[in-house]
């Protein structure tokens, strides 16, 4: 009996269009208003911080309702299968970044090096670090509806994720580029963790508990949850757009630099998807927890790595374009990725022996 036709809300069904929408916006704002746009990517939380405030904001609108959706009580649960959040915590924590780091330095330092300046090149390679360094959360949760993934189990691979990117995200981040000759100022980037993981996870988190205290769980779930779904995704765009806005100059003057970055971007989820997904049926992980893990594995939170190269570099900067072009490429490939983990599911259930559980 075949699975029904996955049918996906008005908004996840036209993700691409929405985001070719926004990249007219913002790049129409960005040459038509520049007045506007720099003085909105001036705008910091205190002179010298270097946090701009509306990418913060919108962000916080992004992470604050994911946190309010994380039942910690099921983090219990996955110790009686913990193969699945393994395999993707190895290949998020160990193997993503560095391989990252690997293609930008072999890319921009060897492969392109007679189209790109050395001090472009690290700009760059900064960019691709910070893109890899934070996985993908909003985003998997569409990634698994296609792959008919397990939902609960996903919701765990992600809140996993973003509490070892309260303490990991800094030090990969300084570690890598320290690797790649690029300096980072320490105190920026702590700033920024703090500023964009640690106050919207936090206050997400406070929030559900003081709830689940006075109003209960149904409620939360069936009222309070929905309200919040048209505010993320307005957050989303809004940030989308401001991405565009920001980097309008680099994105019209600079298109062969795209064209280069999206080389191993593009490679490394392709590498990265492959890879999860390959050791989940090596491991005989069911599919409907190996094909989001693939996909947690392969996506990249690129809204929050765009803030941060425009906090440590500048909006204008080779880094934060590096990020901008991750948006560009990541909801085409990342929809091949669901392709491909779907027509590939009876060859993955004749290793594993396993079904949907």
């Amino acid at each position: 009996m075949s699975n029904p036709t996955k049918r996906l809300n008005f908004f996840e069904r036209y993700l691409s269009l929405w985001v070719l929408v926004c990249m007219v916006v913002g790049l129409a704002l960005g040459k038509g208003l520049p007045a506007v746009v720099t003085a909105l990517s001036r705008l910091e939380f205190g002179a010298g911080s270097q946090v701009n405030v509306p990418i913060a904001v919108l962000i916080w609108l992004m992470i604050y309702p994911m946190m309010l959706k994380i039942d910690f009580s099921s983090l219990v649960g996955v110790t009686q299968r913990p193969k699945g959040l393994l395999v993707t915590l190895f290949v998020n924590w160990l193997v993503k970044p560095f391989s990252m780091a690997f293609l930008g330095w072999l890319f921009f330092r060897h492969v392109f090096a007679p189209w790109v300046d050395p001090q472009t090149a690290g700009d760059y390679t900064a960019g691709l670090i910070i893109l890899a360094a934070a996985p993908c959360t909003a985003m998997v949760f569409v990634w698994s509806y296609l792959t008919d993934g397990d939902p609960a189990y996903t919701l765990v691979q992600v809140a996993v994720n973003d509490l070892i990117m309260l303490v990991a995200f800094a030090p990969i981040v300084m570690f890598l580029c320290g690797v790649a000759h690029v300096i980072v100022p320490s105190k920026v980037l702590l700033t920024s963790v703090v500023v964009f993981i640690v106050i919207p996870l936090a206050a997400g988190w406070l929030t559900r508990v003081l709830l689940l205290q006075s109003r209960g769980k149904a409620w939360v779930e069936a009222t309070f949850l929905p309200k919040f779904q048209p505010v993320t995704v307005v957050a989303l765009l809004a940030t989308l757009v401001l991405i565009f806005a920001f980097q309008a100059e680099n994105l019209t003057t600079r298109w062969p630099a795209v064209l280069l970055l999206a080389v191993p971007i593009t490679l490394q989820v392709y590498f990265n998807s492959g890879l999860t997904y390959l050791l989940m049926r090596q491991a005989k992980v069911p599919h409907n927890v190996a094909a989001p893990g693939a996909l947690i594995g392969a996506s990249n939170f690129f809204e929050l790595a765009v803030a941060v190269a425009i906090t440590l570099f500048g909006p204008g900067s080779g880094a934060a374009l590096a990020c901008v072009v991750g948006v560009l490429v990541e909801v085409p490939v990342m929809l091949s990725v669901c392709r491909v983990c779907n027509a590939t599911r009876p060859w993955y259930e004749r290793r594993t022996g396993t079904g949907q559980t």
